[in-house]
């Protein structure tokens, strides 16, 4: 998907997890990932791939971790990781997802449920 705007929404519902996910998909991207940022604002989003672990050294605020598979199913969600913290490395993993904290709480999102993500036509949020 290159550096092309995505979409991430819930499996079955169709409710919107992040209009603005920003993809991090090389080894420098997902090296960088949210590191100097001070806020995760509501609705944006950053997708690590591949991607089995994150850790929080050096970060700010908590966030929402959701570990996905291949075909983006939901392995396991750890809600509010906070600063300093490692979360588990999930083996099955293949990508993950860094959301907001409070977003899997808000939108009950949980293993086994699933994460559509999409492009957004290039002339922004549709």
């Amino acid at each position: 998907m290159g550096n092309a705007v995505c979409r991430a929404r819930e499996g079955t519902t169709g409710a919107v997890v992040a209009e603005r996910l920003r993809l991090a998909h090389t080894h420098w991207t997902r090296l960088k990932g949210l590191l100097g940022t001070r806020t995760l604002p509501e609705g944006d989003g950053l997708w690590l791939k591949p991607c089995r672990q994150v850790h929080m050294i050096g970060m700010r605020y908590a966030i929402d971790v959701v570990f996905l598979d291949d075909e983006q199913r939901i392995l396991q969600v750890v809600a509010d990781l906070a600063p300093g913290r490692i979360s588990p490395k999930v083996s099955a993993a293949t990508s993950v997802l860094e959301l907001p904290a409070g977003t899997v709480c808000r939108l009950g999102i949980g293993p086994g449920g699933r994460i559509d993500i999409e492009r957004v036509p290039s002339g922004g949020v549709a």
